[in-house]
């Protein structure tokens, strides 16, 4: 026998065995197996009849892919912070590295609102929303999660009740208080709207436990656990920055600009209420709620300024 596979045949049975495993029976199943092929890899039949349209218009399939592209980056995301926070040892080299890939991600979500933004006939798109009410891009648990991954929950918390809150409130408390809340109540009674309350009966569970296992290795307190000298590190404050702004003003302020072309005027003026009737301005717009992953990386000046002055560049120089 060749002693390179003699070698690997060696190799395999010390990793079978090390897990109770009989080698013969594993190899026998090789004997049996398929080729793989690309399909069967990336499941390509089932991914392509994952698009389900309500009406018959066209443009809702461009707005159905659109969501499921967005979803499947979102996923991608937050593989790349689980391995940031649970990193027993991270050193700023890593930490820069997986910064830089979400960001990419999220840079591409940001330019690629075009596809909707340009993408749809207007006239299309009013006539098939209506048979999306009650649901909502609110309604995306993915985002949430890649919120509780960033940044310690105060950051999170409206900005009217910040003062009001810290690491000692239980976390159903805060949940509460969660700026996207208000965006799904009524500002006079505080009574939730049918589709938040589906929202929450779905995701609330999951939610709470990811904000108390996330509340000390999220990327935020990652990176302020880290020695002095690392966190004084420029390329990793800069890579903080630039996964700060685009994720919280260029992709939100993306986001808005293609909502606004759709819902923002009907032809006789009015405004036009969003599918889940959120007050979507005042939720979406980073102005207003502030938020900032990463609030100490920025000046007071562009805290004060968030989402109204454009940034050209997040870099600053060494």
């Amino acid at each position: 026998m060749d002693k390179e596979i003699s070698k690997r045949i060696d190799l395999l049975k010390d990793k079978y065995d090390s897990i109770g495993q009989d080698l013969e029976t594993h190899l026998d199943g090789l004997l049996q197996s398929k080729p793989i092929t690309y399909w069967d890899y990336i499941q390509t039949d089932a991914l392509l009849n994952l698009q389900v349209q309500r009406t018959l218009l066209p443009d809702e399939m461009v707005f159905i892919m659109y969501h499921q592209i967005n979803e499947l980056i979102f996923k991608m995301i937050l593989w790349e912070i689980q391995q940031v926070s649970h990193h027993p040892a991270i050193t700023t080299d890593f930490f820069v590295s997986r910064l830089k890939r979400i960001s990419r991600y999220f840079d591409m979500l940001s330019e690629s609102f075009s596809i909707m933004g340009d993408g749809m006939e207007k006239e299309q798109y009013l006539k098939f929303r209506d048979s999306l009410t009650p649901a909502s891009g609110f309604q995306s648990a993915q985002y949430r999660m890649i919120e509780f991954y960033s940044t310690e929950i105060i950051n999170l918390i409206d900005y009217r009740f910040r003062a009001t809150i810290d690491r000692n409130t239980p976390y159903e408390h805060a949940f509460e208080h969660l700026y996207w809340q208000a965006a799904g109540k009524d500002h006079k009674t505080g009574k939730k709207s049918f589709f938040l309350n589906q929202f929450e009966e779905k995701y609330k569970d999951l939610f709470i436990k990811t904000m108390e296992e996330y509340n000390t290795i999220n990327v935020w307190s990652k990176f302020k656990s880290l020695p002095k000298k690392d966190q004084e590190n420029i390329d990793l404050i800069n890579a903080m920055r630039h996964y700060d702004y685009t994720v919280n003003v260029s992709w939100v302020m993306a986001h808005y600009n293609a909502a606004n072309k759709y819902i923002g005027k009907s032809t006789d003026g009015e405004e036009i209420e969003a599918t889940g009737g959120s007050d979507w301005r005042k939720y979406m717009h980073p102005k207003y709620q502030k938020r900032i992953f990463f609030p100490d990386l920025w000046s007071a000046e562009e805290f004060e300024n968030w989402g109204v002055t454009n940034l050209t560049s997040c870099i600053i120089l060494s």
